[in-house]
């Protein structure tokens, strides 16, 4: 085992802390490469993060090389990152700028001049001695001797990072609100931490004969610490860019990632570093001990954090805590289609036990069409009893029970069975006795079976517990159509969250009238397609503000034409690749668009082709509908932000 000294400890700390920079880094940017892609602040801190991640994995293989010569190419290889760490800097304020609307031309060419004598320099590092050479490679430290050229690296090092810092400065100016500010200035305070921690980097190139090792190193672990701190704290700050989800979802979301993901990861690489060093202490061969250690140490942190989420959740929405509980008890406890459909399912396979019968299923209506809600035994039948009923007798039957009209359940030899095709139908109904939510249709038996009246009382039962599913699922169909109206004003308003942040009178631009952001865009889409080949939901739809669609106007020469035309495009869009496939899974929403609007098929038609239930179809049906929706937004951004890059370049060149 070896000797326990400062210089030791220091080395496995920095060892332990660069791998957990390595990781984090990672983490930090594939979460914001999956949610915030499209921001600009984003993709920069994307790419700052990934220079830092070259320079310390570099970093940790250098400590594993244990005075290996090879060391000294990978003391290269950091140069990848080193060179650009300066010039990420510089992009990362230019963005923060420019989302403040602070337009320069000459700014953000001087951007990309500096990313390209960070080119130059690391070329410069990797294949000459100008900028760093060959230096000492020992079992204590490994690094470079500065080059010729170091002095000058060290001085565009030092002012490209003041001038991000800078520009850091006057982007936090420019924030109008305290939300807004706050958040700059968390981005203020961690902004130079990274730079930072790549500094003893150069310090050893440029000071290694003046200062201890121990010294070194103890810099190094300082700010390594301040590194993974800062990083995780810009990475929080940067993950509200570019999006218009509320600010306690963020919060959530990144919270729980950082737990689940780096947290974790991090106390498995310290085992996993630590552990074959204590091999003498532990008495056990390393392979067993890691394995031990590490599986135990995931599942119990997995535990622990599930544990402390409510703890997490006071934290996080102490100001909201009573409706976050009821809307995650809300989560728990709501009836989806597909739990309704086998709830029902049990009730009539339990119902069919019971009466002696091999057949039952519940038929719903909406649209003013009869579907096939749940069904026990042949399905086939089902849909054949559908084809050819009478939608007159199926109406009939609807009124004909509700014997007291109080609501009250009659005895099963009082209910009134309304015999039908070799059916018996009841009609199931909402708790007042008025209205009727749907058709109970049992296989006629040949013979009645002699029931007891315990089989009677679960008849009843299971007849009252179909009624409430059914009434319950109603009641929360109708609070999904009401969120799924709303939603888009509560999009338009985060949208405003999102713009009215800076001093200028352009953002309020951003919040011009819009199709996009009416409450009524789902619906409008939505009937659009229903008038796919013409009517007036189509040649009078709100839809024909859009630009996209003022764009096709010009080569469609009609406004209706131009509106089916982007929406084609938009079903396109959704078509996967491949030769298509009526019941593969990723086909689904797009055979449905595609055969119910622009073919023009019957629902149940439909169904039987793509083998599903009616009511699946039409719960897949909105989902489709809800794409082709955010793929009419997308198209209509892009084009936006076509025109407003254009607008730009326009304005960049008037400045200048």
């Amino acid at each position: 085992m070896e000797t326990i000294t400062p210089f030791t400890v220091l080395a496995f700390a920095n060892l332990i802390l660069s791998s957990a920079i390595v990781l984090t880094a990672f983490s930090l940017l594939a979460y914001l490469l999956t949610h915030n892609f499209r921001s600009p602040v984003a993709r920069a801190f994307c790419a700052l993060l990934t220079f830092v991640s070259v320079v310390y994995a570099g970093d940790v293989v250098v400590n594993l090389l244990n005075g290996d010569p090879a060391a000294l190419n990978w003391l290269r290889f950091q140069w990848l990152g080193i060179a650009f760490v300066p010039a990420a800097y510089l992009h990362l304020s230019d963005t923060l700028l420019r989302t403040g609307y602070a337009f320069s031309l000459p700014r953000r060419v001087g951007v990309f001049l500096i990313y390209a004598l960070g080119l130059a320099f690391c070329l410069l590092a990797l294949t000459t001695d100008l900028v760093v050479q060959d230096g000492v490679v020992t079992e204590e430290l490994a690094y470079l001797a500065a080059g010729p050229l170091f002095p000058i690296f060290a001085f565009y090092y030092g002012a490209t990072t003041f001038a991000g810092a800078f520009n850091l400065y006057r982007a936090r100016r420019r924030c109008l609100t305290p939300t807004a500010r706050r958040r700059m200035t968390y981005m203020t305070v961690s902004f130079i931490a990274p730079a930072l921690g790549v500094f003893p980097f150069l310090l050893f190139a440029s000071m290694s004969a003046y200062l201890p090792p121990t010294v070194v190193l103890a810099l190094a672990s300082l700010g390594n610490v301040a590194v993974v701190l800062m990083l995780i704290l810009m990475g929080y700050a940067v993950a509200y860019y570019g999006i218009l989800t509320p600010d306690r979802v963020v919060k959530d979301r990144m919270i729980h990632y950082l737990l689940r993901g780096p947290f974790v990861g991090v106390l498995v690489l310290a085992l996993m570093l630590a552990i074959p060093r204590l091999e003498p202490i532990l008495g056990l061969p390393q392979d067993t001990a890691l394995i031990f250690a590490v599986v135990a140490t995931i599942v119990l942190l997995q535990v622990l954090i599930d544990l402390a989420e409510p703890f997490i959740d006071r934290i996080i929405y102490r100001q909201d805590l009573d409706e976050i509980l009821w809307i995650q008890e809300l989560d728990h406890r709501l009836l989806t289609s597909t739990d309704l459909g086998q709830f029902l399912e049990n009730l009539l396979a339990a119902l069919c036990e019971i009466l002696r019968v091999r057949t039952a299923f519940v038929l719903t209506r909406a649209g003013g069409e009869w579907r096939l809600e749940a069904n026990t035994g042949s399905r086939a039948e089902a849909r054949a009893f559908l084809r050819k009923a009478d939608d007159s007798a199926l109406v009939r039957a609807c009124t004909l029970s509700s014997a007291e009209g109080n609501g009250a359940r009659p005895a099963l030899d009082a209910l009134r069975f309304y015999t039908y095709e070799g059916y018996w139908l009841l009609p199931l109904r909402a708790r007042n006795g008025a209205e009727a939510l749907g058709l109970l249709a049992l296989q006629a038996p040949e013979e009645m079976p002699a029931l007891t009246e315990a089989a009677q009382e679960a008849v009843r039962a299971l007849v009252s517990q179909a009624e409430a599913a059914l009434q319950d699922r109603q009641l929360q169909q109708s609070i999904f159509d009401t969120l799924r109206r709303i939603i888009p004003e509560l999009d338009r308003i985060q949208r405003w969250r999102s713009t009215v942040r800076y001093v200028d009178t352009r953002p309020l631009e951003a919040i011009a009238d819009s199709p996009l952001y009416a409450p009524e865009y789902l619906q409008w889409v939505k009937d659009a397609l229903a008038h796919y080949w013409g009517g007036p939901k189509l040649s009078r739809s709100p839809l024909l503000q859009l630009q996209v669609v003022r764009q096709a106007l010009e080569e469609e020469g009609h406004p209706a034409r131009a509106l089916r035309a982007v929406l084609k495009r938009a079903i396109e869009s959704l078509r996967p690749p491949g030769q298509r496939h009526l019941t593969a899974s990723e086909w689904v929403l797009y055979n449905i668009l595609e055969m119910r609007f622009v073919q023009g098929q019957r629902v149940r038609d439909i169904a039987d082709q793509l083998a599903m239930s009616e009511s699946d179809l039409y719960r897949k049906q909105r989902i489709a509908i809800e794409e082709v929706a955010r793929t009419l937004a997308a198209m209509e951004e892009r084009l936006r932000q076509s025109a407003a890059g254009k607008e730009k370049e326009g304005e960049d060149g008037r400045e200048n």
